[in-house]
């Protein structure tokens, strides 16, 4: 039998969730050999008490940044789901140079200049504005995405958009995985951008949005691959 090299993975959640979500992911890549990271994201799941109006996009990009550099990790597969695309994306404008691929879990995939309101329609932009009212700055779920361990999430990461300045730092190996089965998906967009694109591996699972609870076995395989 021949050995697997260790890889190094990063993986990022998504809004109002927290590393939990990718408990079974980050036990299969270990049990495999693997090394694994899973971001705590400053007012979000094991951080949820450090909540606060000021948290940014960029808090949450330092975060990352902060924990790879802990974790000792030179080089790396980096993996975003949902929101944690914009965060990924954000890394990887910055050590792009020391990424191996790059890993979109139905997840946002902006552009320089763009945040996630962009990104989204009036549907998603009302709730922002309505929901957090009473609690300014704390935006709630969106209606179905409710959980027993979800929070709010700061809204100023919702409005705050990427910079890609450095194209030195591109990532050549970039997979997307688009979640057909959400009906309420926003990422269409993001589908039909990349999935003709042979600079991109594209994968369609017909899953919800929550792909690592709905597909860990095919999500699982995706990442070994790379």
């Amino acid at each position: 039998m021949t050995a697997t090299a260790t890889q190094n993975y990063v993986l990022v959640h998504g809004a109002w969730g927290g590393g939990w979500g990718y408990d079974r992911l980050r036990d299969d890549l270990i049990a495999a050999g693997h090394r694994v990271m899973v971001a705590q994201l400053t007012g979000l799941g094991t951080r949820a008490a450090e909540l606060h109006p000021g948290i940014t996009l960029t808090t949450h990009i330092e975060d990352v940044l902060a924990q790879i550099a802990a974790a000792g990790f030179d080089r790396f597969v980096l993996a975003g789901h949902s929101y944690g695309g914009m965060v990924i994306t954000g890394v990887a404008a910055r050590i792009g140079a020391r990424i191996d691929a790059l890993v979109y879990i139905d997840a946002f995939l902006p552009q320089h200049g763009q945040s996630l309101w962009d990104l989204t329609g009036e549907w998603e932009h009302a709730h922002y504005i309505d929901s957090q009212k009473f609690t300014p700055g704390a935006v709630a779920p969106l209606p179905g995405l409710e959980h027993p361990l979800v929070t709010r999430h700061p809204l100023l990461t919702l409005i705050e958009a990427v910079r890609i300045d450095d194209p030195a730092q591109a990532v050549a190996n970039r997979t997307y995985i688009f979640a057909s089965a959400w009906p309420h998906t926003p990422f269409p967009r993001f589908r039909d951008m990349v999935r003709d694109d042979p600079a991109w591996r594209y994968h369609e699972l017909a899953c919800s949005h929550d792909v690592m609870g709905d597909c860990p076995e095919d999500l699982l395989a995706i990442m070994l691959a790379l």
